[in-house]
């Protein structure tokens, strides 16, 4: 069994012959631990990769991503970078005032000047499940261009301006969703950061109201061309755990050791699979060896309706986890 058909059959929910690996490295981690990075995939190589592409390069791009100062976007935010390989924090957002919404263009060249071109040879000439990961994220994208409390308000009262900007945002989505659905990969993936560490940053009905429709559109158009979906959120989102599963989506990447996880597994195994993950805010950066295990194997006994299915082992390295506690991580998964 070949790493496409292992996830495939994972994400149906039959059993394979392991449970498929996912590892995503962090920047810092990326550049500044690399031999170690390449221990670990020698180890334990993974069964989803990404074909060869690139977006075209943003009119507003100015700086040096995950360097400390500032640098900003292709969407025009302007972000400012503590710590060297760190995702920063938006600071400056070009749409703080409504004023300039009507002045304000969307970076189409990214789209525009994209080339795609050897994205299926890619796909052709591999065994593992191709997957294009996106910058889609309505919420965080208001947000950035906007700013948190802003977006807030604005939700709150419903301003025009709120409706007119996401309509903008999911008319460039819808078009890059379906640049991805027109090419041979397997799946495409995108996200938003929808918890806090306990529920969720707006009330579930407003976001069945304002944001789930979108996500529903984009479900749609890949389904339609026979890909696969994949979304990612972190913080507490049981609340749009049922409406996950009712759009379509086929892997949610959650950080479950912020909910229940056995009544995630007693509700949503067999519906959904869970894409990763293991607790990275407190197990992997601080915990022994053992208690990566012991993680592993809590969330296996909940997740895992029948043997071997419906659960990929994805496991994020952040800047502080220690070598030993990334590959616990998939050595204790082989077990199940």
């Amino acid at each position: 069994m070949n790493s496409r058909e292992r996830v495939i059959k994972t994400l149906k929910h039959e059993e394979v012959d392991r449970i498929p690996r996912d590892l995503w490295c962090l920047p810092y981690v990326s550049k500044y631990r690399k031999e170690e990075v390449v221990e670990v995939r020698k180890k334990f190589p993974g069964d989803i990769s990404s074909p060869s592409y690139k977006y075209g390069i943003g009119k507003r791009l100015k700086g040096n991503t995950y360097e400390v100062g500032q640098y900003i976007d292709s969407w025009g935010s302007v972000w400012h970078v503590a710590e060297p390989g760190v995702t920063g924090e938006v600071k400056e957002h070009p749409l703080a005032d409504w004023a300039n919404l009507d002045i304000y263009s969307l970076p189409w060249e990214l789209l525009e000047d994209a080339d795609l071109s050897q994205v299926n040879n890619c796909c052709e000439n591999s065994d593992k499940f191709m997957m294009a990961g996106t910058g889609i994220r309505p919420f965080e994208r208001m947000q950035f261009l906007r700013g948190t409390e802003r977006l807030f308000i604005d939700l709150a009262y419903g301003t025009k301006e709120v409706y007119k900007l996401r309509d903008m945002l999911h008319d460039f989505n819808t078009r890059e969703i379906q640049m991805w659905a027109d090419t041979d990969v397997d799946a495409v993936s995108f996200m938003d950061d929808w918890g806090t560490q306990k529920t969720l940053l707006i009330s579930p009905e407003l976001w069945r109201e304002f944001y789930k429709p979108l996500y529903k559109d984009y479900c749609d158009i890949l389904h339609q061309k026979g890909k696969y979906v994949f979304f990612h959120s972190d913080g507490n989102i049981k609340l749009i755990y049922p409406d996950l599963v009712e759009i379509g989506v086929d892997a949610v990447n959650s950080q479950l050791f912020c909910m229940d996880i056995e009544k995630l597994g007693g509700l949503y195994a067999g519906k959904i699979t869970f894409w990763g993950e293991i607790d990275r805010q407190h197990v992997l950066p601080f915990g022994t060896e053992q208690d990566v295990r012991i993680a592993v194997k809590h969330a296996a006994n909940a997740l895992l309706k029948k043997k071997r299915t419906g659960v990929i082992a994805q496991c994020e390295w952040g800047k502080n986890d220690p070598q030993k506690n990334i590959e616990a991580v998939f050595d204790e998964w082989n077990k199940f």
